[in-house]
């Protein structure tokens, strides 16, 4: 009897210490599991997981690091938790795994288009979570699908950021004494009309306007800008400021659309997207007089995060005559590549994205938090060059159809361009397939420019040639073909003779009214010009006291290209020396194209 109630005991207790063994063990795993997922900077996608793709805007990825907060979530739901609550995961619960990239919204847009209506397209975008700079974009997907993709009203705001024009405090602050407080379009466009300039305004140096502003077609900003460009010129056209929302009259208005192109006329020039046009005015008032930026960007700017640091302070200007607010919409699209279980996690996603605690870090990075428990603070403060009292007049988001016309009618209303083609010819160019790789990349150009442009072509050796002058591009498009066809490399490298007779060309054959821009495509190797690098800095700057300064923009070609020489000629005028990459030819384009 004893032996047998031993026997019990023995038994039950290694049974205890069995459930005792595996219940430890599990915590400890679960300790394991959630100290990796804590400590790891990537975490492993569960097998199961419901995996959601988003797209963002380019400033989510910039300012607010947003790829941390995917991996937070992620690491969340790695861990066994729901990131909102903190509470385990039930039994049978999946977790949801967020896959996140930027892209600019015109570029996705019109990939989202295409997944509709050309699915074999070579730009096809199927996010389940898009996330556009402002919503526009949706309705804009929506009018040209002729489907009801979005929710446009629907699709949560999670970062606001109202549209300003970024302007150096010392120009504002001449603007204000010359003119009152509430200072817009009608004010900036006194500047340009005054033959004087910023010399009438108590400002010393260049009397000219430079304005600058993104492309329509892929930027959110331009897209809004160039709808306040409409909005302040139909005004001012009808004699009415009470235009309560802009038409499709308004926009094929031959009177607006000339308002809006003396707005285009300050123009010194385009780029495709808000980031380098950051970087570019940081330089200061040499380079821009204004550009339009979402606040967020003219924070970043203000805090010291670009290259370069400014060399006084920018300040926002909300224009008198309205501006939009760009909200940052969450939106899921009704579509055949999104299932129910991923619609609902995009939903917890877009629900743990407005938590007190992210929108904490919206508003760190610069950006006005959706979530209105929690309040407006630094940096959105004076001291940074906003002001959280503005924007005070807000502009109503036309139809989408009026959007369309918009965006159509910026090649009628933006500066045009007067576009010299300077290609090296010397022996030099022959090593490498150098000249080749420029011909090709001049090739692909012409075929890509728009035809209201003007295109001329001039080539150097030892001698400079001008082989087509400066004329329209429909006119010169199959000259200038014919001609790069005939190009040999041979002789000495007259470079810097060759840049000063192009700029010459221009300024005697080129309209103030357009873009100057000098293409220059050479390995930089000067050995035979009569001039020396220093004459060339000056012939270009000589010309930077007139309303359109000229650009030139060298690209690079050879491993031994002289980039000191070709970067030297590019800061005279304010841009950058590109690198003549064969394998990349398409980026190496759009940077070059984004100017006009």
């Amino acid at each position: 009897m004893r032996g047998s109630r031993l026997s019990f005991i023995v038994i039950v207790g290694l049974a205890v210490i069995v459930v005792l063994t595996v219940l430890i063990g599990r915590a400890i795993s679960g300790f394991v599991v959630e100290f990796i997922a804590d400590q790891s900077p990537t975490v492993r996608k569960p097998d199961n997981a419901i995996e959601v793709t988003f797209i963002y805007a380019p400033e989510f990825e910039k300012n607010l690091n947003v790829e941390e907060i995917i991996a937070e979530f992620n690491r969340a739901y790695v861990r066994g938790r729901d990131p909102l609550t903190g509470r385990a995961l039930a039994t049978g619960e999946r977790p949801i795994w967020i896959t996140g990239r930027s892209g600019s919204s015109g570029t996705v847009h019109e990939g989202i288009i295409n997944a509709f209506i050309a699915p074999n397209n070579a730009n096809v975008e199927r996010p389940v979570l898009w996330s556009p700079s402002v919503r526009h974009w949706l309705a804009l997907v929506n009018y040209q699908t002729g489907r009801r993709v979005f929710d446009v009203e629907g699709a949560p705001a999670t970062a606001l950021a109202p549209v300003v024009i970024a302007i150096w405090e010392s120009r504002l602050n001449a603007l204000r004494a010359k003119h009152g407080a509430e200072i817009g379009w009608e004010e900036l466009l006194a500047v340009f009309d005054d033959p004087r300039g910023w010399n009438a305004y108590g400002l010393s140096g260049r009397p000219s306007v430079y304005y600058g502003h993104t492309d329509p077609r892929i930027s959110s900003t331009a897209l809004s800008t160039l709808m306040a460009e409409f909005y302040a010129s139909a005004r001012y056209v009808a004699g009415n400021r009470d235009v309560a929302r802009l038409t499709l009259d308004h926009v094929n208005d031959e009177r607006v659309q000339a308002s809006v192109r003396r707005i285009e006329n300050l123009i010194k020039h385009y780029s495709a997207r808000t980031t380098e046009f950051i970087e570019y005015i940081a330089q200061g008032p040499d380079y821009l007089d204004f550009v339009a930026l979402e606040e967020n960007d003219l924070i970043f700017i203000n805090l010291g995060k670009t290259q370069v640091q400014p060399p006084e302070k920018l300040v926002a200007l909300y224009p008198k005559e309205g501006t939009f607010v760009h909200d940052h919409p969450f939106a899921i699209p009704n579509a055949p590549w999104v299932s129910e279980e991923q619609r609902r996690a995009a939903e917890v996603f877009t629900r743990y994205f407005l938590s007190p605690a992210v929108q904490q870090k919206v508003l760190a990075a610069g950006f006005r938090p959706a979530n209105r428990d929690v309040p407006l603070g630094y940096p959105i403060s004076p001291e940074v060059g906003v002001d959280p009292t503005q924007p005070k007049a807000l502009l109503a988001v036309p139809d989408p159809a009026v959007i369309a016309a918009v965006q159509r009618s910026w090649q009628l209303v933006k500066k045009q361009a007067d576009i010299l083609l300077l290609v090296d010819t010397s022996g030099s160019m022959r090593e490498d397939d150098k000249l080749r790789q420029a011909v090709e990349a001049m090739r692909v150009f012409l075929e890509d420019q728009p035809g209201k442009n003007n295109v001329g072509l001039m080539r150097f050796d030892s001698e400079v040639e001008l082989m087509v002058p400066i004329g329209p591009l429909e006119s010169n498009r199959e000259r200038v073909l014919a001609a790069i066809d005939q190009l040999v490399a041979r002789g000495n490298t007259a470079l810097y003779d060759a840049v000063i007779a192009a700029v010459e060309h221009l300024q005697a054959n080129s309209s103030p009214e357009r873009i100057q821009a000098v293409l220059l495509l050479s390995d930089g190797q000067d050995t035979a010009s009569q001039a020396s690098l220093n004459q060339v800095v000056r012939a270009i700057q000589a010309a930077r006291n007139s309303r359109t300064p000229i650009l030139v923009i060298p690209i690079a070609y050879g491993r031994d290209a002289d980039v000191n020489a070709l970067n030297t000629i590019g800061r005279a005028s304010d841009t950058k020396v590109q690198p003549g990459d064969a394998e990349n030819i398409k980026k190496l384009l759009d940077v070059i194209g984004s100017y006009f």
